[in-house]
């Protein structure tokens, strides 16, 4: 092929992803809603994959914490072949459904365990999946098989059917562009629902940075509508923490009790705020 129609074939195949993403918002809804259970609970929110699904996977989990201030060990991601797998290939590491079961030996009954599968029938998922069930986790599965075999071990089967890929078999590329849809949606949904945006701002992020810290003055400023250098002196007087300057700055308070409210309200600004005024 010319080189122009190899690129243009590829685009298009590319957009049709979040098409068949959007036929399965249905079943990422009830996995948002579970993982708001999960984690409102005390429990935490695995998820399991290999190859270019783990990656996926691991890049999200590890995106919420700068993103939204979330503990390091309330999001898990567990990539068949260990750290090795993020950047050299173990292949033969997704065979291994004893080292998912393994892997998944810390899952609690308050869990929400999520296979990332573009195949829908990795062993190293389906020992995860199976020890989940086992102890009595909710558990969910992200493929892009409409009849994927592990789905009888999900309670929410989560199959964005994207059809065959335009190099046969190289689910990095449709497949796992799905994956990449389906994760951050989910995650960010989550985040969103247990009160980590202020309308659609990211008033949890951590300002570690010189982009950041920036960023976060703006983000109080639109927040609050207050002058920058007053945002500035408020994020000063919180000790650097977004949350605790916006709730001072809408309920007119200290930075003690801005933080209080905020414990008390389980990190929501919006329950904190409302308490306070």
């Amino acid at each position: 092929m010319p080189l122009p129609d190899l690129l243009r074939l590829i685009n298009e195949q590319d957009a049709t992803v979040p098409g068949a993403v959007a036929a399965v918002l249905p079943q990422i809804e009830l996995a948002v809603q579970a993982g708001v259970r999960a984690l409102r609970s005390g429990g935490r929110i695995h998820y399991f994959g290999a190859g270019t699904s783990g990656r996926a996977a691991f890049a999200d989990a590890a995106e919420l914490r700068p993103t939204f201030s979330l503990d390091p060990d309330k999001v898990v991601a567990h990539v068949a072949g260990g750290l090795e797998a993020l950047w050299s290939a173990v292949e033969s590491a997704e065979d291994d459904d004893a080292a998912g079961e393994r892997d998944a030996a810390s899952v609690t009954s308050q869990d929400l365990v999520i296979g990332v599968a573009a195949s829908g029938a990795t062993p190293y998922v389906a020992g995860a999946l199976r020890q989940a069930r086992k102890v009595g986790a909710t558990t969910a599965l992200i493929s892009s098989h409409p009849h994927a075999p592990l789905a009888e071990y999900a309670d929410i089967d989560i199959a964005v059917n994207t059809g065959p890929e335009v190099i046969t078999g190289s689910t990095r590329m449709k497949a796992g562009t799905a994956a990449k849809l389906v994760l951050h949606t989910f995650s960010t949904a989550v985040m969103v629902r247990i009160g980590r945006t202020w309308s659609n701002l990211m008033v949890c992020a951590v300002p570690t940075n010189a982009k950041l810290r920036q960023r976060a003055v703006r983000t109080l400023v639109s927040a609050t509508g207050v002058d920058p250098d007053v945002a500035q002196a408020a994020i000063d007087a919180a000790g650097q923490e977004l949350p605790v300057a916006l709730v001072m700055l809408l309920s007119t308070v200290d930075a003690a009790t801005a933080r209080e409210a905020l414990a008390a309200a389980h990190g929501v600004v919006a329950d904190a705020v409302r308490a306070l005024t």
